[in-house]
C-alpha cells in the first residue's frame, strides 16, 4: 500500500497499462543487421518486461526516412518493411510478461553526421547547423517535407503490423518536427515557418498520416521538451502553448516531456542530469503541460526512488513516471516494489556510464549491473543457487571487484569470507564519493553492503590478508586487492622526494589543499577534474593541465559539461597540450616545468602543490605470493570468460580442502574501471 499510485492500471488510447512505471525512449546502440530489432535488443525489453515494467517506449531516435542515419548509434530502422517479422518477436516478448511495448519514431533532420553510412544530405527547416554534431546542413525543400511526412506514416504502419502497442512521434531534442517548431532553427517565411500555424505545420501533417495510416485504434504519442533553456528558442509557455495545439487536435493519445534541449553541448547535459543534479529536476515543466492537455502525461528525468516516484504521481505532477536508467540499473525495480524488496533495488546512482556509452556510438551499459543489456549472453540478473558442491571461498579486496565476487558466490550457496584491509568497503567508488559532483556514486557500495548482510558473507574490515589464509582451508581465492596511484612513471615528478600528491591524497584528505595548486591530469577521465573542482571549492586557486586535447577529454558527453560549469564557475585555469616534465623546489614554492607535445617549448609555473593524476599500478603482491600454490597458477581461461562459460579449473578441486584456485579481478589485475571490474567478477563467479 505504501506504493499504491504505482501500481494503479492507466488507460492510454486504446491499451492499457497495467501500471505507472514506464522505462521511456533512448538509444539502446543495440539494433544490428541493418537496425533490426535482433536477439540482443530483444532480451533486453523482455528482461524489463519480465520485471513487472508497465509500458516500454524502445528505440529512442529510430528512424523513418533511409536519409535520417541510423547507424550511428545503431538505432532501429523503420524506413523497411524488413523490420516487421523482427517488431513481432519483440512484441511477443514483451507481451508474454504482460508488458506493452511501443517505440519512438523520428526524422532527425539535422541532428546526425553525414559523413558515414550512406552519407546522406543533413537538412533542417533553414539550413542552421547544429553545434553538438557539427555537422553541416541543407534547407529542406518542399517536396522532401511531404516525403518524409510520408515516411512516418508507413514507419508506423510498419510498427502496426509488426505487433506493437504504439508509438511516439519524437518532437524533442531539436529533432526535424521541433527544429520546424522552434525559432531558433526555423527562419522561414513560407507556410512552413511565417506564422505559428506554419511552424506546426509539420507536426500536424504528420500526425494526420499516422493517422490515416493506422487508423484510431494504435496508439500514438508525442515527446516534447518543456522549454528549450535557449533565449532564442521555445519557452515553457511557448510549449505549452505547443502541447495545447496537438491536443486540440484529438490525435495525439500522449505526452512525454523532457526538460532543455540538447543541441549544444552544455544543453545535452540537462537532458540526462547526472548525479550532480536534483531528484526531478525539470518535473515543473511536465506538470505546466500537464495542466494545458488533455491526456495522459509521462515524465522521466532523475526519478530513480520509488518513494520519489509515488510522491510524484501521489501529487498528480504527472500521470506515469519514467525510470529509464532506474530499470537499466535494475530491470526487476518492479517486481522487487511490489514484494517489498525495496532494499534490494540496485538504484541507478546516476553515473551516466550508460548514456555517456551511447554518445559515444558504443552500446548502452550500466556502470553497476553487468548483465544489462548482456541477457542475450547468459549473464543473469537474477543468481541461481548451484546444484554442485558448496565451496568456501575466499575474497581479498572490497572494491567493486571483491564486492561482486563476494556477492554473487554468495548467491550461488557457498561460504564466502572478504577481508579488507581498510575500515570501509568500496575502494576506489568510496575515494570517487568525496568529491563535489560525485557523492551519489556511494550508492553503488551501499547497495553491495546491504546484499552481502543480507546474503552473510562474512566481511572482515581492517583486516590485511596474507599469505595465511591458506589456513582457512578455501577451495577459491579471489584477489581483488586494487592498486596504488602510478606517480613514480616519470622519476623527474618528483614522487620519491614528496613533490608530488595524487588526486587520491587529495580526495582522501591526506594533504591539505595549497593555495596554488597545479594538477596534472594525463588520464583525463573522472578523478583528475574531480580533484580540480575539490581543490577550487575549497579555495584553492587551481590550474589543470593536460597533454590531451582537453581537461575532462576522458569524461562523458553528459558529464563533462557539468564540471566545466562548475570549473568556470571557480575562475579554474584548464591547459591543454602541456606534458609535465619535471618538477623542482625553489624555496617555499615548486616549480612545474611544462613542455608543449607539439613544438618542445617548455614553460613554468610556481605554485604551492602538484597534484598527479596517471593512472594506478596494480597491487599484485599477495597474489603473486599465492600463485604457485594454487592449482591453476593464477589463471583465468579465457575462452570460458568471454563466452560466459564455467572455468574449466573448476572440475580439478578436490573439495577436501587441501588445495584451492586462484584468479585476480580488477585493478590488481589490469586497470581499467568500475563496470569491467563488476563484469569480470559476474561472469567469472556466476558459475562458481
Amino acid at each position: 500500500m505504501a506504493f499504491e499510485e504505482l501500481f494503479k492500471p492507466i488507460q492510454i488510447g486504446t491499451q492499457t497499462i497495467r501500471n505507472r512505471i514506464v522505462s521511456t525512449a533512448h538509444a539502446e546502440v543495440h539494433a544490428t543487421d541493418g537496425g533490426m530489432t535482433t536477439e540482443r535488443y530483444v532480451k533486453y525489453y523482455e528482461e524489463k518486461a519480465k520485471g513487472g515494467c508497465g509500458l516500454c517506449i524502445c528505440g529512442g531516435s529510430s528512424v523513418v526516412s533511409i536519409d535520417s542515419p541510423h547507424g550511428w548509434w545503431s538505432s532501429v530502422n523503420l524506413s523497411t518493411d524488413r523490420i516487421i517479422p523482427h517488431f513481432q518477436n519483440l512484441a511477443d516478448a514483451v507481451h508474454k510478461h504482460g508488458g506493452k511495448i511501443m517505440i519512438q519514431i523520428t526524422h532527425m533532420g539535422r541532428r546526425s553526421r553525414w559523413d558515414g553510412f550512406d552519407w546522406p544530405s543533413l537538412m533542417s527547416p533553414s539550413g542552421i547547423r547544429e553545434p553538438v554534431h557539427r555537422a553541416t546542413c541543407k534547407t529542406i525543400e518542399e517536396e522532401e517535407i511531404l516525403r518524409i511526412i510520408g515516411d512516418f506514416a508507413k514507419a508506423a504502419g510498419r510498427a502496426k503490423a509488426g505487433g506493437l502497442d504504439g508509438v511516439e512521434v519524437s518532437a524533442v531534442h531539436q529533432h526535424l518536427m521541433d527544429q520546424f517548431w522552434s525559432p531558433r532553427v526555423n527562419k522561414r517565411t513560407d507556410k512552413w515557418g511565417a506564422t505559428f500555424e506554419d511552424r506546426m505545420r509539420f507536426g500536424l501533417e504528420v500526425l494526420k498520416a499516422v493517422r490515416a495510416e493506422v487508423g484510431d485504434d494504435f496508439v500514438v504519442g508525442m515527446r516534447i521538451t518543456g522549454d528549450e533553456f535557449h533565449p532564442d528558442g521555445l519557452s515553457h509557455d511557448d510549449m505549452k502553448q505547443i502541447a495545447a495545439y496537438y491536443d486540440a487536435t484529438g490525435m495525439v493519445d500522449f505526452f512525454g516531456v523532457v526538460g532543455s534541449g540538447c543541441d549544444t553541448h552544455n544543453t545535452l547535459a540537462n537532458v540526462i542530469p547526472n548525479m550532480s543534479y536534483p531528484p526531478e529536476p525539470f518535473l515543473h515543466l511536465a506538470a505546466g503541460i500537464k495542466e494545458v492537455v488533455s491526456v495522459p502525461v509521462i515524465h522521466a528525468q532523475n526519478i530513480k526512488d520509488p518513494n520519489q516516484a509515488q510522491r510524484i504521481l501521489e501529487a498528480g505532477y504527472v500521470d506515469l513516471v519514467g525510470m529509464t536508467r532506474a530499470h537499466i540499473a535494475d530491470p526487476h525495480i518492479v517486481n522487487k516494489i511490489k514484494l517489498g524488496q525495496v532494499d534490494q533495488i540496485k538504484q541507478c546512482v546516476g553515473a551516466n556510464y550508460c548514456i555517456d556509452r551511447q554518445y559515444q556510438g558504443l552500446d548502452v551499459l550500466c556502470i553497476q549491473n553487468a548483465a544489462t543489456s548482456r541477457e542475450y549472453m547468459g549473464l543473469p540478473h537474477i543468481i541461481e543457487k548451484t546444484t554442485g558442491a558448496k565451496r568456501n571461498v575466499v575474497v581479498v579486496g572490497g572494491g567493486p571487484a571483491g564486492m561482486e565476487a563476494a556477492r554473487v558466490a554468495a548467491e550461488r550457496g557457498h561460504a564466502v569470507t572478504l577481508f579488507e584491509a581498510g575500515d570501509a568497503l568500496g575502494g576506489q567508488i568510496t575515494i570517487a564519493s568525496k568529491a563535489p559532483q560525485r557523492d551519489q556514486i556511494a550508492g553503488i557500495t551501499r547497495w553491495f553492503q546491504l546484499e552481502l548482510a543480507r546474503l552473510n558473507v562474512e566481511v572482515c574490515l581492517n583486516r590485511r590478508a596474507d599469505e595465511s589464509l591458506v589456513e582457512l582451508n578455501p577451495d577459491i581465492v579471489i584477489i581483488a586487492t586494487g592498486g596504488q596511484p602510478f606517480l613514480t612513471q616519470e622519476p623527474a615528478w618528483g614522487a620519491d622526494e614528496g613533490l608530488i600528491v595524487s588526486t587520491w591524497d587529495i580526495l582522501n584528505g591526506v594533504v591539505e589543499p595549497g593555495k596554488s595548486v597545479l594538477v596534472y591530469d594525463t588520464i583525463c577521465e573522472f578523478p583528475g577534474m574531480s580533484a580540480a573542482d575539490f581543490l577550487s571549492e575549497k579555495g584553492s586557486k587551481v590550474e589543470i593541465v593536460t597533454d590531451d586535447i582537453k581537461p575532462g577529454a576522458g569524461v562523458g558527453g553528459t558529464s563533462f559539461p557539468t564540471y566545466y560549469r562548475s570549473l568556470y564557475a571557480k575562475e579554474v585555469i584548464m591547459t591543454s597540450d602541456l606534458m609535465l616534465h619535471k618538477v623542482y623546489r625553489e624555496g617555499d614554492k615548486l616549480v612545474a616545468v611544462l613542455e608543449n607535445e607539439y613544438t618542445g617549448v617548455q614553460e613554468e609555473r610556481v605554485v604551492d602543490q602538484v597534484v598527479v593524476e596517471n593512472g594506478i599500478r596494480p597491487d599484485e603482491s599477495l597474489y603473486y605470493a599465492l600463485k604457485e600454490q594454487s592449482i591453476n597458477k593464477g589463471q583465468i581461461d579465457l575462452d570460458a570468460l568471454f563466452n560466459i562459460k564455467p572455468q574449466p579449473a573448476l572440475g580439478e578441486l578436490s573439495g577436501n580442502g587441501n588445495d584451492f584456485l586462484l584468479f585476480r579481478l580488477g585493478d590488481c589485475n589490469a586497470p581499467r574501471n568500475t563496470h569491467a571490474a563488476i563484469y569480470d567478477a559476474l561472469r567469472l563467479c556466476k558459475d562458481f
